[in-house]
Parts: structure tokens; sequence; C-alpha cells
């Protein structure tokens, strides 16, 4: 076998002492990559590196594909709903609001300023069944501009909303209550009417006018839009806010932002941006993606410690081939390159499957968890439980380029080892031993 390839070598004007990985280098490490019938189980331990080495790859890319979406998602649906910057007062209520709200809407970077009522309900059907809610009581031109609501209305409309006479639901309240457009949805607060006897809850009933699903489930089950003059009758806050949510253009630069939002107030005000009020969830979700990077990359690890074990068992194996090679002016460097290149091949060709095949569950991950759900007869991705409607992927160049660079990086150092110990077999013991 090494003297055909030298043979083949030679024909084309290349001898075992040629230039580093010549034509006669990869030719025997090429012969060395097809297993012989005696060969079948260095053969197997290779299969199971290339394996090993692919779905590693393919397991991380996956894995940090969906972390990516799945915060790319919720960022957007967080941020969708919830201001950027949210201003709340210190010296008193904001009573002169409409005023305010302008000066603030006209800073330069602020997209939109949106005065809130918020409460806490009890929410209830005249059918049965009951919920926790949170009203949050907007004029009807802000929430126009709201695409996030104005642009994900399910049924119904916000005619009704704009007139003050209805309320706006989400879908899965809805669903939980029985409800539908033009039902009455009855909300009870503990903060209700003050009476000699104590404070009596507030109870009230209101038209559903529309419903909207944002696609973040905690949102559309627990949140109820009410016409802000309504709300702050329904909450005893006639005249005045609790604070005025900005929306910016750019939400990663909401720094440069706070000395502006300031000086426009002309009072003494609270700013609380949306790092500060998910900064636990957030950190939380950085924690959970290092975590998982530094576990799979285990994965590929033990399929690179299989290349070791598989060369090792090769390098035994072709002891009489080596000594042929080293006889015939094969130097130790070639004999190493020889060796380098047939573990280096199988880190390569692992990865790059395990890129293709990552790549294409990426794409179709949505379609996929559908298949298991359909097979399995449950609901894998269950949104009451991860927030989101759908699960997300989201690829990262630099994170993909990151993991290749890795899986290549243990592959070819996980190849050094055994072909340095080729390089170095004695041919006169290696030809004593066979």
């Amino acid at each position: 076998m090494a003297e055909a390839a030298v043979d083949r070598s030679s024909k084309s004007g290349l001898g075992p002492a040629g230039k580093p990985f010549s034509t006669f280098e990869r030719l025997v490490a090429w012969r060395y990559l097809r297993a012989r019938r005696k060969e079948a189980f260095i053969s197997v331990i290779a299969g199971f590196s290339f394996v090993g080495i692919m779905l590693g790859v393919a397991t991380l890319i996956i894995v940090m594909a969906v972390m990516n979406g799945f915060r790319t998602e919720l960022v957007s649906r967080i941020l969708g709903i919830n201001g950027h910057m949210i201003v709340q007062p210190v010296d008193g209520p904001f009573t002169d609001y409409p005023d305010l709200t302008a000066k603030l809407a006209a800073v330069p970077g602020v997209k939109m300023a949106l005065p809130l009522v918020e409460g806490q309900v009890l929410a209830s059907a005249q059918a049965g069944g009951s919920t926790g809610a949170l009203v949050r009581g907007a004029r009807a031109e802000d929430l126009t501009k709201l695409k996030t609501i104005s642009d994900n209305i399910k049924s119904g409309d916000m005619v009704g909303y704009a007139s003050g006479e209805g309320v706006l639901i989400g879908t899965r309240m809805a669903d939980q209550l029985g409800l539908s457009v033009g039902d009455l949805i009855t909300l009870t607060s503990p903060e209700g009417d003050i009476t000699p006897m104590g404070v009596n809850p507030r109870v009230k009933s209101y038209k559903i006018s529309g419903l909207f699903e944002i696609g973040m489930s905690e949102y559309d089950s627990s949140i109820i839009f009410m016409p802000l003059e309504e709300a702050q009758l329904y909450f005893n806050a006639a005249g005045l806010v609790q604070s005025i949510e900005l929306f910016v253009d750019h939400p990663d630069d909401i720094d440069a932002l706070r000395p502006k939002v300031e000086e426009a107030a002309g009072r003494q005000i609270n700013l609380t941006d949306w790092r500060q009020r998910n900064q636990t969830f957030f950190s939380a979700l950085q924690v959970e993606r290092n975590v998982m990077f530094m576990i799979l990359t285990l994965i590929v690890l033990v399929a690179a410690l299989n290349i070791i074990s598989g060369l090792i068992m090769l390098v035994k194996d072709k002891g009489s081939d080596i000594a042929i090679l080293r006889t015939m002016g094969a130097s130790a460097g070639a004999i190493m390159r020889i060796f380098f290149m047939t573990g280096a091949a199988i880190g390569i060709v692992g990865t790059l499957a395990g890129v293709l095949l990552g790549v294409l569950v990426c794409v179709n991950i949505e379609s996929i968890r559908q298949f298991f759900s359909w097979i399995s007869g449950t609901v894998i991705f269950n949104p009451q439980v991860y927030f989101l409607s759908q699960l997300p992927a989201e690829m990262d160049i630099s994170e993909t380029i990151s993991v290749v660079v890795m899986a290549l990086s243990l592959s070819f150092i996980a190849t050094i080892f055994p072909a340095w110990r080729a390089s170095r077999l004695d041919p006169v013991q290696a030809l004593r031993y066979e």
C-alpha cells in the first residue's frame, strides 16, 4: 500500500522528500482514511469521531441560535408594549401631564411619550371564571401609534376604545374567560369608594371592543387596555397620571437621552430605563447562554478525543508502512504531516457537516417543533411556560464562525500527539514487531 502510493507520487515527479503537504503526503493520508476489512474497528472509531463532531457543532449552532432568537423575541415584545424609559414623579403626581407629555415627545430621539394610569384588578366573566389582570389606561391616539397593539388586533377594532366605551383584552385572556368581542368583562378593584364602613371594592363592567395578540403569552393573558379618562375615574385618579413612558429610536443608547429628558421635564423626576427594570431577567439569560456554550463544547471535545484514540490505533497498525516509508526517504516531518492530515480530515468534514445540519435545523426549527409535537402528541415548547407562541431561531455569523474555529482547533490539537508518535516511531523496532 505504501509502495503503491510512492510509485504514484514518483510518476508525478514527487518523492517522499517532497515539499510539505505534497501530493505524496496527501495520497498516503487519503489511503489511510479508506479503511480495509481488517481495519474495520479503526474505521468505526473514526466514524464515531465524525458523527460526534458533526452533532456537537450542529447542537452548538442550534442552541445558540435558539437562545439568540429567544432573547431577541422577548426584547422586541417587552419593549414593544413597555416604554424604553419610564418617567415617574417625585414631588407629586403628574397633573399637568398633557403639557409635560408634549415636551418629552419633542426631545430629539424620542419617538413617542405615553401617559399611563395602571392598576391591578380581578377580571371576570358573567358566565363564570376570573383571573388577575393589569389595567393600563392610555389615550386612543397613543395606542394607535403603539404598533405592537394596533397592528395585532385579531378581532374587533379600536372604534369602541376610541369612543371611550370599550376595552381591549388579549386573546389568551378571552379564551380563558370564554369571552369575545361585544361581551362584557367585569373588573373589580380593591381601590374603590371610601365609605363610613371603610373602602368598598369598585366593580364595573366594560364592553370588549377588540382582542389583541402580541405573541407573548404573559401579556396576552394579563393586560387590559382602557381609555385613559375612564381609567382615571375607575382608579380615583381624575386629572392625573402615574407615569409617562417614552419610546426612543435607539434603546441601546438610552443613557445619552437621560440629561435631555431631565432638562425637558423642568421638574424633579425619577427615570428608570428598560435595562434596569429587566436586569435580572436578561442577566440570567446571558449566564445561561454562556454556560450552555461551555457544556455543549464538551461534546466536540469528546469527539476530538475519539480522533486521538483512532489515530493511535492507526499508527500502531501501520507500523510497517511507516518503517517502509522512512527507509525509502520519507522524513519524520512527512510522517507527522500524513497522520495529521488523516485526523484533521475527520475534524474538517465533521465540522462542515455539522454547520450544514445546524443551518438546516435553524431554518426549519418551527416546522420541526410542530412535527415532533404531532408525533409525540404533546405540546413541545409550551407558550404558557416559555412566554412565546413559537420557537425562534436567530443565527449569528460571528458565533457560528467561533463555533467552527473552536471545533477545528480541537480537532487539529487532537491529531498532534498521535502524529508526533508516528513520526518518532523507530523503523527497525516497527519492522521487528510486525
